[in-house]
């Protein structure tokens, strides 16, 4: 968890090892992350065989960070992130070896009473919202509305990847209940013929009610170019009634002349004693190309998820996952995540 563990003037002690000379004016630099493993088997729609094994990650990818901030007087500050995704179960860093070394975030900005404005590789806002519209949070295994947003094992409705190189965010201050965010990131290929993507994002929160809306056009998927332009909106909205959350979303996708897809998402967390809760969700996703048969994809997940801490709990998961002329395939993992 971000927040617990306690600021550590890391700056500071480095500028007094290195004998920096004059006042080190950085509040803080912390540090924290997240080790998850889990163990299973999965196996999605149409595939020949499972997969068995040790694996990282399973509810939220494994990933260590670094942030800090430095005062400016008059409201003003500096802020910067630096994460990194990796997998446990191999010591590797990155989700995939293809990943650079702050796969995460990586990125530094200034923050005032007009909100905060940073550059670099930052987390794309469709990708962070979803994750708080999943009762699986940001699991790339077993929430349903990510993987199918996300995975390219499951068609990955949307491109652009969940992290943007070359990006300026602004994200507004909160203005009531509402908050607000734009994202715009370029790669230039030479040529002067650049690509980019962009989002408009934003958030309503109200006692128990979050809904949240975002719009976005990518060009390019991680490092690579799209050959196509593709639009993608998401509406969703959770509400918390005690006794049970319910979680909905929709999201809609086009490429001009290609494949367009619309998915429905449906889910519930519901607490069964004070420290464990059980987990259901299921999305279904249909597949329009410019040309051919249309095609659906149904996944669904249930789940037990189990706080042995506050910052340690174990998990149980089963899905099942359903494509058109493809054999239903299933998934099974019990695991174990540690925040520090």
């Amino acid at each position: 968890m971000k927040d617990s563990f306690k600021p550590q003037r890391v700056l500071f002690a480095a500028a007094l090892g290195l004998g920096v000379v004059g006042s080190v004016q950085a509040e803080s630099t912390d540090i924290y992350g997240l080790v998850g493993l889990y163990m299973g088997s999965v196996k999605r729609s149409g595939e020949t065989d499972s997969t068995q094994g040790m694996f990282g990650g399973g509810l939220k990818t494994s990933f260590i960070g670094f942030k800090g901030q430095e005062d400016l007087g008059n409201g003003m500050k500096v802020l910067f992130s630096l994460e990194s995704f990796f997998r446990p179960n191999t010591g590797e860093q990155g989700r995939i070896p293809s990943d650079p070394l702050f796969s995460r975030n990586a990125w530094v900005g200034i923050e005032g009473g007009f909100g905060r404005v940073s550059l670099g590789r930052q987390t794309n806002p469709t990708y962070a919202v979803m994750t708080q519209l999943s009762p699986f949070g940001s699991s790339v295994v077993f929430s349903p509305l990510t993987v199918h947003s996300f995975v390219p094992a499951y068609g990955r409705n949307i491109h652009g990847d969940s992290v943007w190189n070359n990006a300026v965010k602004y994200a507004t201050p909160k203005l009531g209940s509402f908050q607000g965010s734009m994202l715009y990131a370029r790669n230039d290929t030479g040529g002067g013929s650049a690509k980019t993507n962009a989002g408009l994002h934003g958030t309503y929160r109200s006692g128990k009610l979050m809904a949240a809306v975002s719009l976005q056009r990518a060009q390019i998927n991680g490092t690579t170019p799209l050959a196509d332009t593709q639009r993608a909106w998401l509406a969703g909205a959770t509400y918390d009634f005690e006794v049970v959350k319910l979680y909905g979303t929709t999201v809609h996708t086009d490429i001009d002349g290609g494949t367009s897809t619309q998915l429905y998402d449906l889910g519930a967390s519901m607490p069964v004693s004070k420290s464990g809760k059980v987990l259901l969700e299921t999305a279904t996703t249909r597949i329009e190309p410019d040309s051919g048969s249309s095609s659906r994809r149904t996944t669904t997940s249930a789940g037990y998820d189990h706080q042995l801490s506050k910052r340690t709990d174990v998990f149980a998961i089963y899905s099942r996952d359903k494509k058109t002329d493809a054999s239903a395939a299933n998934s099974f993992a019990v695991g174990i995540r540690h925040l520090f």
